[in-house]
């Protein structure tokens, strides 16, 4: 191995980034062009991916896609691999949130949730799976700290991190003598449109501000996606982002009772101060998600 390849080891290499119209995943994209990939980008706003593919020095394809669509995603990973050569890196990005109350969700919103999170996470992985195992490639899947610790009012988001996280180690179970990674990324709070959209409402802003102070920090998404690039670039199992969520690990049984004993006296004053409505989906991207789901077409 050349020593230009040890330092560049993504250099001239496929990597698919999932979300990659905005925040994390366009940050991720910018983050992995400075190393050399070759990009290809998913999602749902086709002007937003081909503003982002403009910004990079790298060759670079966008493809407008749901990636719930078992059919559509097969199709594009064909596309990818005819553009771009087959894929080393997936990163399964892609991710909405709603919050509220659970009984007053809309069941269609809250399924959706679980679809482009959980489903789409899996059917990412199956359109790409084929290229990974010929390239011995490495899979990224984007969790979050709702995967370790539960929230109320955020249902269907704790729910589908939790099940990409459980899908994940399955799947790193299942490939890792075919030689293909696969790591989790755990993140925390993140400058993006679906955060700023979420401290819009009320109850949401209310709920983080009431999270010890490391936790309710927001980190810039470009901070968070070069840490993210550079652990995809190692085949980590495990990144946590900020760093201190891994000592969350150890201890993460004891976070449900915590924060049930904490909710059952304090939701009842925030409820009093501002009343708790579902969202919907938050930020563009969430309103990209629900239009998606609405006409597929």
């Amino acid at each position: 191995m050349s020593t230009r390849t040890r330092a560049q080891p993504l250099a001239g290499r496929t990597v698919v980034v999932t979300g990659a119209a905005r925040g994390v995943g366009a940050a991720l994209a910018r983050a992995f062009d400075a190393r050399g990939a070759r990009l290809a980008l998913l999602g749902l706003e086709g002007p937003r991916l081909a503003e982002v593919a403009g910004t990079l020095h790298h060759d670079c394809a966008s493809w407008e896609v749901d990636v719930t669509d078992d059919a559509a995603m097969a199709d594009t990973a064909r596309r990818v691999t005819a553009r771009l050569g087959q894929a080393s890196l997936v990163v399964s990005n892609a991710g909405v949130a709603e919050g509220g109350p659970f009984a007053e969700s809309d069941p269609q919103v809250w399924r959706r949730v679980i679809e482009v999170n959980l489903v789409g996470s899996a059917v990412t992985a199956r359109a790409f799976l084929p290229d990974l195992l010929d390239t011995r490639g490495y899979l990224l899947q984007v969790a979050s700290l709702a995967a370790m610790g539960t929230a109320p009012l955020m249902s269907a988001y704790c729910a589908s991190k939790a099940g990409v996280e459980s899908f994940a180690h399955a799947l790193r179970a299942e490939l890792a003598h075919r030689g293909v990674g696969v790591g989790i990324a755990y993140i925390n709070w993140t400058d993006t449109d679906m955060i700023r959209d979420a401290d819009r409402h009320a109850v949401l802003r209310e709920l983080r501000a009431h999270m010890p102070a490391p936790a309710r920090k927001v980190y810039p998404a470009d901070q968070v996606a070069e840490r993210l690039a550079a652990a995809a670039q190692r085949r980590k199992a495990s990144v946590y982002v900020p760093a201190w969520l891994r000592a969350v690990q150890p201890v993460r049984a004891f976070l449900p009772p915590v924060v049930t004993r904490v909710a059952r006296t304090e939701l009842p004053r925030l409820e009093r101060a501002v009343p708790f409505e579902a969202t919907g989906l938050l930020g563009a991207g969430g309103r990209a998600a629900d239009d998606g789901a609405r006409d597929p077409a």
